[in-house]
């Protein structure tokens, strides 16, 4: 008689174990991503590697949450609800390794930039703090709607991603105009511009988490939509 009852509850508390553990890498990434940023910013070589090395650490969470969900698929064979979560945690956690990715990408590029000839006017790196405080800050808000599959805030979110596309553009022709008038600062502007595009691409996979909870939540696969018209579909208008 207890043996169902039982078995639902083994079910949900490894739904919540795994759901801890993406919210938990969640966390590593966005420590990982400061980190670098902040390396660039103070040309700190220790801290630039340091990020580098615990590159293992955001790897080693994708490696085990996805054979974590695979057991729960084979095992528990989940439906509804309980499937959108386990496709949901699959589908973030490769989002968030890429973007560990490009935080390791920046730690490097600090440490080049470290280098004589290739050190960055302070100039050129204005643009990739103002853009990484706003990726950071759609990371931190696309990981708390996904702990709470609040789609609402996932929408919102979301459009902020036309913002940092906005500020990459600026940050661009800025780099453009200094590699313009002075062809000394060709190679260091481009370091900045790769920077600045990985930051971006940080937004972008912050955005797509947002879409991942969006299905979660409501059962709609978004993607590829505007945001407009996802608002006025969970809304019902």
């Amino acid at each position: 008689m207890d043996k169902e009852p039982h078995i639902s509850r083994r079910f949900e508390d490894e739904l919540h174990e795994v759901h801890a553990l993406v919210l938990a890498m969640g966390g590593v990434v966005e420590e990982q991503i400061t980190n670098a940023v902040k390396a660039l910013q103070e040309s700190d070589a220790e801290l630039a590697r340091e990020v580098i090395g615990r590159d293992h650490e955001v790897n080693g969470y994708e490696v085990r949450i996805e054979e974590e969900c695979i057991n729960i698929l084979a095992m528990r064979q989940p439906a509804a609800s309980d499937l959108r979560l386990v496709m949901t945690l699959i589908k973030t956690i490769a989002d968030l390794e890429r973007m560990g990715d490009k935080a390791s990408k920046i730690a490097d590029m600090a440490l080049a930039m470290g280098h004589g000839a290739r050190n960055a006017n302070p100039a050129f790196l204005r643009d990739v703090g103002v853009m990484a405080d706003y990726a950071l800050n759609m990371l931190r808000r696309a990981m708390d709607a996904l702990a709470r599959a609040d789609a609402e805030e996932a929408i919102a979110v979301a459009k902020g991603d036309e913002v940092l596309n906005q500020e990459y553009r600026s940050a661009l022709r800025r780099l453009i105009t200094y590699m313009m008038e002075d062809p000394r600062t060709i190679t260091p502007a481009i370091d900045a511009l790769f920077i600045a595009k990985a930051i971006e691409r940080i937004g972008d996979h912050a955005r797509n988490i947002c879409e991942y909870v969006i299905y979660l939540a409501k059962g709609k696969n978004v993607r590829h939509l505007p945001l407009d018209e996802v608002e006025q579909s969970i809304q019902g208008k």
